[in-house]
């Protein structure tokens, strides 16, 4: 790829607020001479300076580190030098004036990676492990994350393309040269071939479907009656008292949302008002923020008393639902009823017989949110995938499938192959437009 011809960026690599050590981060071509104007001094590439960072009168901002790493030996492929000071808001801002002042513009978010990836540093998905690994909310998301970033889920597509090359070579030649005396199918175990593919693209995309749990994770809601425990499962959950309960109906009017971990899978638990007819002006509003918490839901725990049973006024809430919004219906209080904890099959819904206040058939109600997640339970393998990413491994697997019913048609199972490619492709960015790029890295924190 050619090399991305830039002007000079700055900005603050390290979180707003006070902290003991503050970054910015400068990125370009030829910044020896700011490097100069800043220290006084001429930089030496990969090693640490103990340096005073001066104002253009030569009065002294801060003292603290600067590092200089010499183009393409960087992150970016170009120049970059790092200040490294004191953690104070005032101090980065004066710094980061100082750099602008000097003929550097503010960064805009994900620019560095941006550079890094149109400098061939880094791939596409790479690049975006990057900002995973940032934001990750689990351990094995940032695991995950990390595979991603040294290049395991790159390889893997690109061994994909480079075998759908070997195919479209084989069957375009045959196009090219059709009096040659072969059978290009028989021969060349075409027909093994693609098989072997689409085995190994319906594992990477099982593998990218478990990561986009760990990415995303699910965002469930708890409806429901009023004092049927929503609270006290949502603080069971947290292991927390993040909730108000009380015994009075009502007590809950917004939506308190958490989130927690179950396995590596983030889930964010909303607790809701409880949905009944109120003339309540603050509650009202507190209920119709709790279907407005259901419609986008990816998961409705529909909560009730254990000593009522699923009553009219549940058969009505549940009727009320969206369709096409996993359900699980969580009895609680099963601690006052004779019943015992757990699961209880009764249709295509699952029901789950919990105690909020003991504890009792939490565990049970794990594996079911896992389960409807459609998690697997294992980490070692997981891609930590973008949406961008299962579409485009959905599509070449479609396309896949397509190229193997055209054998006898060699000209439409090339073309197939092709889309296959290039869908691919497109996830390590070696055919992206250009405003998709925009698009993602613009999601990016700034300095980074």
């Amino acid at each position: 790829m050619k090399a991305y011809s830039s002007d000079v960026i700055a900005a603050i690599a390290t979180p707003p607020g006070v902290g003991g050590i503050g970054v910015v981060r400068i990125s370009g071509t030829c910044l020896a001479d700011i490097a100069m104007q800043l220290t006084g001094a001429f930089p030496v590439a990969r090693r640490v300076t103990s340096t005073n960072f001066r104002a253009a009168d030569g009065t002294v901002i801060d003292r603290g580190l600067m590092i200089y790493f010499a183009a393409p030996h960087s992150f970016t492929g170009e120049d970059v030098i790092e200040l490294q000071g004191h953690g104070g808001p005032i101090v980065m801002q004066m710094l980061l004036a100082r750099a602008i002042e000097l003929g550097a513009r503010i960064a805009e978010p994900g620019e560095f990676s941006r550079r890094a990836f149109l400098n061939d540093k880094m791939d596409l998905a790479q690049a975006e492990a990057v900002a995973d690994l940032i934001s990750a909310t689990t351990t094995a998301a940032a695991r995950s994350a990390v595979r991603s970033l040294s290049g395991e889920f790159s390889a893997s597509v690109r061994e994909l393309t480079r075998k759908i090359t070997e195919l479209r070579m084989l069957i375009e030649a045959t196009l090219d040269f059709p009096d040659e005396e072969i059978d290009v199918i028989t021969d060349t175990n075409v027909v093994q071939r693609l098989d072997d593919v689409q085995n190994t693209l319906t594992r990477l995309l099982a593998s990218a479907k478990q990561g986009s749990l760990l990415r995303s994770g699910l965002h469930v809601v708890l409806a429901g009656l009023p004092n049927v425990g929503k609270s006290s499962l949502l603080n069971r959950l947290t292991g927390e008292d993040r909730a108000l309960v009380t015994a009075v109906p009502g007590t809950t009017r917004d939506a308190i949302k958490e989130t927690i971990q179950i396995s590596g899978i983030p889930l964010q638990i909303t607790d809701t008002a409880g949905l009944r007819q109120s003339d309540d002006p603050v509650e009202q509003l507190g209920i119709a923020r709790t279907w407005r918490e259901i419609e986008i839901a990816d998961l409705v725990l529909q909560m009730i008393d254990a000593r009522d049973g699923f009553t009219e006024a549940d058969r009505a809430i549940a009727q009320s639902l969206p369709l096409g919004v996993p359900r699980i219906v969580i009895a609680n209080k099963v601690d006052l009823t004779a019943q015992s904890p757990g699961r209880d099959e009764q249709g295509d819904d699952s029901h789950i017989l919990v105690s909020a206040q003991t504890g009792a058939g939490i565990e049970v109600l794990k594996a079911e949110l896992l389960r409807l997640a459609g998690w697997v339970g294992q980490c070692e393998d997981v891609i930590l995938a973008r949406e961008r990413h299962l579409v485009a491994l959905r599509f070449a697997s479609e396309k896949l499938v397509v190229a193997s019913e055209k054998l006898g048609q060699l000209e439409l199972c090339a073309d197939e192959l092709r889309l296959t490619q290039a869908a691919l492709s497109e996830i390590t960015g070696e055919f992206t437009a250009d405003d998709l790029l925009g698009e993602i890295f613009s999601r990016f924190c700034i300095g980074k």
